[in-house]
C-alpha cells in the first residue's frame, strides 16, 4: 500500500534493496512513518562497507559530527539541555486494564499516549533525509537473535548504531515466512535543530514504549541514552518479550576469570548498580571481557548460556584515565573510530574531559557552545571544561583484552557464576557465596542497593534500593520479574553460582578497607569456589572466604599483604544492619509492586528470624568462623 509513497522518496537502488526483503512488515513500518513524519528522502542501509561509509560521512555533511585530530575520530555535542536519560519523558503506552499494575512505573494510558506521540511525530521530518538501518540485538543467525530495524532522521545516531550493534540486513533476508514480522522497531527524530544542529523542541521530548508491539517512538531529542533505540530502549522490549518465552533480558556484565596456570577461563556476569563498579570489574586488568552492559540469558540444551546484546560500547569517559582505565584510554588516543559527545576540543582539535590526568586547556568548544575557564551558565553555574555525563563510543573489539571466542559465539557462551555487587560502608562483605540460585535472587540481586557519597545525591549515607540493578529498565511489575528470575535459573541443569560484592567498606577511619584492584581477588576465590578449591565458612546469608585462602591471592595477584585483622573486619556478619537492609528490602518491593508475591515476602520474613536467632546465639557481630548454623 506504500509502494508509490516509498519509491517517491527513494533511489530506485535503495528501493530495490528494501524489496529484496521481501517483508511486508518492514515495508508496513517504513511506509506508515515515511508518510507520517514526512522525511524529504529515505537511505536503505545495508551490511556493506559502502553504505555504512555513507551514514557517516552524511553525519559530517549534515554537521551532526565534526573530525577531530585523528581523522577516524569524530565529536558529537548534545544540546545543553539534552545530557541524559530523560526519565520524567520516557514512558509506557499501557492498555487500561494493566494500568494498574504498571502504576509504579511511568506510564501512559495507551490511546492518550499514542494519539500524543503521533501528533508530535507528524510531519516532524519534514526536509530531512532519513535513514532505515537494520540490526540484530545479540549475533546474527542464533538462538539469541533479536532483529531490529532503525528508522531515523538523525545521521549520528545511525552512525553510533553502526558502531555499537551488528548490522543485520543479510540476517533479514534470510528470515524465515514465519520471523518475518517478529522484530523491533524504533522510530526516531531529532525534530527542530538550532544552528548547532541541536534539538530545540525539549519541551515535547518523549520517549513513548509500546511493548505489545515492539515499537518504541523517540521524539525531539539527540542524547543517545534517549535517541539509540537499540540500547536501553531494546532492553525494556527484550525484558517484556523474555517475559512471555522463558528467558532473561539483564543489565549485566559478560566476563572470563582467566586462570594461566591452570589454563582454565571461567565466564561470570555480573549486575551493579551506578558508580558500584560495573566496569571496573568487567575491565579487571589480566581478565577478559565479553560485554559490559547488557546480557541476554537463553536455556540452551539444559546450559544456562548467554551473549552480549551489543557489538560496542557507549561510556561515561569521566575518569577514564592511563591508570584506572588503561585498556580503554589507550585506545581513546588511537586513529580509530570513536565518537566523543560532550567533551571539550581543545584548540588543537583534541578531545578532552573531566578527570582524564592529563593537563588540559583554558579554552575551546564543547556542549555549552564557546568556552573558557571560569565561564557561568544563564543561571550563574559555572561550567567545567566537559559535562559529567560525557560519553565515547568505540568498538569492543578494538579491545586487546576481548574474548573474542565468547564474544562471537552464536550459541553464546556457558556462564558459571553471577556476581552482584552494592555499595555500602558497613554492612555487606566484600565477597559472599550464595547457597542455591533462589537465596542469591533473593539475598544478593533482590536486596541491591547504593549508598550516596555526596550532598549532590540528597542526604549523604542513604540506601537506594536497586534490585538486580535494574529498575530503571523494567517492563513488568517487580514481583514477576523476581520470581521469573528465580525460575529462569532453576530451570537449568548446572545453575550458575551467584556470588555478592562489596567494594566500599569503609574502616574506623572512615576509609575504603583494600585497593581498587582488590576486587581481583574476591574474583578468583569465587572463580575457586566454582571448581571447589576452597572451603567456606558459614554465615547466615551465605559462606564467606577463610583467611588463609584470601591472604595466599592477594599475595599471588597483588604482592599485597593482607592482615587478620582487617579480615576479621571485613568479613564481621553484622545481624541488626541485614535485619534492617531486609526490611527495607521489603518496603521498596511493596511501594513499588504491592502484588508481589507473598512467598518472596514469606522468605525475606524466615530470612530475619533466622539471623534474630544467630543474633541471640552469637551477639550482633558474628566473626568469620564462628556462626554454626
Amino acid at each position: 500500500m506504500y509502494e508509490k509513497l516509498l519509491k517517491s522518496k527513494m533511489s530506485p537502488e535503495n528501493y530495490e534493496k528494501l524489496a529484496a526483503l521481501n517483508n511486508p512488515k518492514v515495508n508496513e513500518f517504513i511506509g506508515l512513518f515515511a508518510e507520517h513524519c514526512d522525511p524529504a528522502s529515505l537511505f536503505i542501509c545495508t551490511d556493506s562497507e559502502e553504505d555504512i561509509q555513507f551514514v557517516r560521512d552524511q553525519a559530517l555533511e549534515l554537521g551532526e559530527e565534526e573530525v577531530l585530530a585523528f581523522p577516524k575520530q569524530t565529536i558529537h555535542w548534545d544540546g545543553y539541555k539534552d545530557q541524559a536519560r530523560d526519565k520524567d519523558g520516557t514512558r509506557f503506552l499501557v492498555f487500561k486494564e494493566n494500568l494498574e499494575s504498571m502504576k509504579a512505573m511511568n506510564s501512559v494510558e495507551y490511546e492518550k499516549g499514542y494519539e500524543e506521540i503521533m501528533g508530535i511525530a507528524k510531519g516532524i521530518m519534514k526536509g530531512k533525509k532519513a535513514v532505515v538501518l537494520f540490526f540484530s540485538e545479540g549475533p546474527t543467525e542464533s538462538p539469541f537473535t533479536i532483529p531490529c530495524v532503525q528508522f531515523t532522521d538523525s545521521w549520528y545516531v545511525a552512525h553510533s548504531e553502526c558502531i555499537l550493534y551488528r548490522s543485520a540486513y543479510s540476517h533479514f533476508k534470510k528470515m524465515k515466512e514465519s520471523e518475518k514480522s517478529d522484530f523491533f522497531r524504533f522510530i526516531h527524530s531529532a525534530g527542530t535543530l538550532d544552528n548547532r544542529g541541536n534539538s530545540i523542541s525539549l519541551d515535547k521530548r518523549r520517549i513513548y514504549m509500546d511493548t505489545q508491539n515492539n515499537i518504541v517512538y523517540s521524539m525531539n531529542n539527540q542524547y543517545a541514552g534517549n535517541s539509540i533505540g537499540l540500547k536501553k530502549h531494546a532492553m525494556r522490549l527484550a525484558i517484556n518479550k523474555g517475559r512471555f518465552e522463558g528467558w532473561l533480558c539483564e543489565h549485566m556484565f559478560i566476563m572470563a576469570a582467566v586462570d594461566k596456570e591452570k589454563k582454565r577461563k571461567t565466564y561470570f556476569c555480573g549486575a551493579y548498580p551506578s558508580a558500584c563498579g560495573k566496569t571496573s570489574t568487567a575491565m579487571i586488568p589480566g581478565e577478559q571481557i565479553v560485554g559490559d552492559d547488557i546480557a541476554y540469558f537463553r536455556n540452551i540444551n539444559g546450559e544456562f548460556r548467554a551473549v552480549n546484546v551489543e557489538f560496542g560500547m557507549f561510556g561515561i569517559i569521566k575518569d577514564v584515565n592511563a591508570n584506572d582505565d588503561p585498556v580503554i584510554f589507550e585506545n581513546l588516543m588511537k586513529n580509530q573510530e570513536v565518537i566523543f559527545s560532550n567533551v571539550l576540543v581543545g584548540a588543537d582539535k583534541k578531545p578532552y574531559w573531566l578527570g582524564m590526568e592529563v593537563e588540559t586547556p583554558d579554552k575551546g568548544r564543547n556542549h555549552f557552545g564557546e568556552w573558557h575557564e571560569g565561564v557561568k551558565d544563564s543561571k550563574g553555574a559555572l561550567v567545567e571544561l566537559a559535562h559529567s555525563n560525557a560519553r565515547y563510543t568505540m568498538r569492543l573489539d578494538y579491545l586487546d583484552n576481548i574474548d573474542k571466542e565468547g564474544f562471537e559465539a552464536k550459541n553464546g557462551i556457558k556462564v558459571e557464576g553471577v556476581l552482584y555487587g552494592g555499595r555500602d560502608s558497613d554492612t555487606t562483605v566484600p565477597v559472599e557465596e550464595s547457597p542455591n540460585w533462589k537465596d542469591g535472587i533473593l539475598l544478593k540481586a533482590a536486596t541491591l542497593e547504593s549508598e550516596t557519597t555526596s550532598a549532590t545525591l540528597g542526604a549523604e549515607g542513604v540506601r537506594v534500593a536497586s534490585p538486580m540493578a535494574n529498575m530503571d529498565f523494567l517492563s513488568y511489575p517487580l514481583g514477576e520479574y523476581t520470581m521469573n528470575n528465580i525460575k529462569f535459573g532453576e530451570s537449568v541443569n548446572q545453575t550458575p553460582r551467584i556470588f555478592s560484592n562489596n567494594y566500599f567498606m569503609r574502616g574506623p577511619n572512615g576509609k575504603f578497607m583494600t585497593s581498587k584492584l582488590a576486587k581481583k581477588v574476591w574474583l578468583h576465590w569465587a572463580d575457586g569456589r566454582i571448581h571447589n578449591e576452597y572451603e567456606a565458612y558459614d554465615t547466615p546469608t551465605g559462606k564467606i572466604p577463610m583467611y588463609d585462602d584470601l591472604k595466599n591471592l592477594f599475595k599471588e595477584l597483588l604482592d599485597e599483604n593482607f592482615t587478620k585483622d582487617d579480615y576479621n573486619y571485613l568479613f564481621t556478619f553484622h545481624c541488626t544492619k541485614w535485619i534492617e537492609k531486609l526490611e527495607r528490602t521489603k518496603a521498596y518491593y511493596l511501594k513499588k509492586d504491592p502484588g508481589t508475591p507473598a512467598a518472596i515476602f514469606d522468605y525475606w520474613d524466615n530470612a530475619i528470624e533466622k539471623i534474630k536467632t544467630a543474633r541471640g546465639k552469637y551477639g550482633d557481630e558474628i566473626k568469620p568462623g564462628n556462626y554454626k548454623g
